[in-house]
């Protein structure tokens, strides 16, 4: 039976590693560092404080912690313009709308970057509940931030399907033991599918998704009755 979709937001609500991509590697040409979008890659997904502790271990806290403040608003500053939900995402929404399906977002990003984009995007009042990951015990990949999701909606791993564009991302939501959609808009199928994504799609206008959902919520009519 399916009662929740639950959604990661970079990468998978709107494709906003481009826009990061371009904030790291200005924030790290200050540091002698010129990344290039493969080299980003390994990053997507992960948090700040790792991030930074990896490539900057020179920093202290407090200046690694304003150095991801500084990234975050040089990313605002640019998407302001720029972000748009991935094609089909709309239609998405109105479908578990449709069929009576909880929705939760499950995120590595900062609050107010998930403040930000909620407000840009128009999606403000669209989730049930609302994880991020700064606020909890641990983010992606740890499963805590998924499992908590599960539990705000009440709801088992069994009843739910994750959609998810990093690797971190998909490790969290399979070892919290949800069926996971990888959306190929940072990564190759290969690369998603070989973490645990059941299935890949690269956006939410591709017919073999919707096939899927259609399928699942049809199961949920026959449990029914």
């Amino acid at each position: 039976m399916l009662a929740a979709i639950l959604f990661d937001l970079d990468g998978t609500i709107a494709n906003t590693d481009p826009i990061h991509y371009q904030a790291w590697r200005e924030m790290l040409l200050g540091y002698g560092m010129d990344i290039d979008e493969e080299f980003y890659k390994s990053l997507s997904g992960r948090t700040n404080p790792q991030i930074i502790e990896d490539l900057l271990p020179q920093l202290s806290p407090e200046e690694g912690a304003k150095f991801a403040d500084e990234k975050e608003a040089l990313f605002r500053e640019k998407a302001k313009n720029l972000l748009k939900p991935l094609d089909g995402f709309s239609e998405l929404l109105a479908w578990t709308d449709t069929h009576q399906l909880k929705r939760a977002l499950v995120t590595n990003a900062p609050r107010l970057n998930v403040q930000f984009m909620l407000e840009v995007l128009g999606i403000n009042e669209a989730f049930d509940t609302v994880v991020i990951a700064e606020d909890e015990i641990a983010g992606k990949p740890d499963p805590a931030p998924y499992q908590i999701a599960l539990s705000r909606l009440g709801i088992t791993a069994e009843q739910a399907i994750a959609l998810e564009d990093s690797p971190s991302g998909v490790r969290s939501a399979v070892g919290a033991g949800i069926r996971t959609i990888g959306v190929t808009t940072t990564q190759e199928p290969k690369v998603l599918q070989a973490i645990g994504a059941f299935m890949t799609t690269p956006d939410f206008t591709d017919l073999q998704l919707w096939a899927l959902l259609n399928s699942l919520v049809q199961e949920n009519v026959a449990y029914f009755g």
